[in-house]
């Protein structure tokens, strides 16, 4: 296996970083959580423990005032034969893995995953697929049964109903809690950009902005990335994403008003409509299923 697919989501963001600090290139978003996660496309987490590698290297200065900012000694300062393309992006194998977890959730009864067939689709060692699938046996995704393979339970409508409950819940403590952080510029960035109804960065912004980190963990954590994935996959049909769309605009406008009773509202209201579009992938794979 090469080196890029041994490469961590987080290494590969510290090291585009550094590699852009260190020719003097433009970096890709401001060196704030929330940017940066939303330019890579990941969680929090990788971010965060790229941003401290760099930090902990001296390419970044953390400000007492906890903004984040390049070092200026540090610009520039790469020697001639540094100066080649970025690197390349590694594959994320835990959501690639997650995504075969998913799928294999949507079927009438428990399915086996086996590693040496994955490793063999995906083109990549067991000991990859056996460590990602240990960590999502740990948050209850699957369970490992000897000369089997990894079972994965077909996931129930109750299922959808209570992480939904325990995800509004926390996501209306996060927006309480998040008031006096928001920052006008910062909302009117995210109403400005491209909010389409399967980006979570409003979502990200008001958890991110609650400073509180066990909230934090839990969007982070894998049950919630696999909701996440399967409402990807749900690809809910145009007009439903529109709306869903708009929901988001109207929280991030609700919020730039400092509305939050309005705020939280349409956010529950947003939160529990995802029930509807997940029991729709779940009915419609099923029926595909039935003998």
């Amino acid at each position: 296996m090469n080196n890029v697919r041994r490469m961590s989501i987080a290494a590969y963001i510290s090291q585009d970083l550094r590699h852009r600090i260190r020719t003097g290139a433009t970096l890709p978003a401001q060196l704030s959580l929330t940017d940066l996660s939303r330019h890579y496309d990941v969680s929090l987490t990788p971010v965060r423990e790229a941003i401290r590698m760099l930090i902990d290297e001296g390419y970044l200065q953390k400000h007492t005032s906890r903004r984040i900012t390049v070092n200026p000694e540090m610009v520039g300062i790469a020697s001639s034969d540094e100066y080649t393309g970025l690197p390349q992006k590694p594959p994320d194998w835990e959501s690639v893995l997650l995504d075969e977890v998913m799928h294999a959730t949507l079927s009438l009864m428990p399915v086996y995953l086996r590693e040496a067939d994955l490793a063999a689709k995906h083109g990549v060692g067991r000991s990859i697929i056996r460590g990602s699938f240990s960590r999502f046996a740990g948050a209850g995704l699957l369970d490992h049964v000897p000369r089997k393979g990894w079972r994965v339970h077909p996931v129930r409508v109750d299922d959808v109903e209570s992480y939904l409950q325990v995800r509004e819940a926390l996501e209306l403590t996060a927006l309480d809690a998040a008031k006096p952080n928001i920052e006008r510029a910062e909302v009117l960035g995210l109403l400005e950009g491209d909010n389409h109804a399967l980006d979570d960065t409003p979502h990200r912004y008001i958890v991110s902005k609650s400073g509180n980190q066990y909230i934090a963990r839990f969007f982070d954590q894998y049950v919630a990335r696999y909701y996440t994935q399967l409402l990807h996959y749900a690809a809910p049909e145009a007009h439903v994403a529109d709306e869903m769309a708009a929901e988001h605009n109207e929280i991030l406008k609700a919020i730039l008003d400092r509305d939050w009773a309005k705020a939280k509202r349409v956010l529950s209201a947003h939160i529990r409509g995802q029930r509807s579009v997940l029991e729709t992938v779940l009915i419609a794979s099923r029926r595909e299923k039935q003998p």
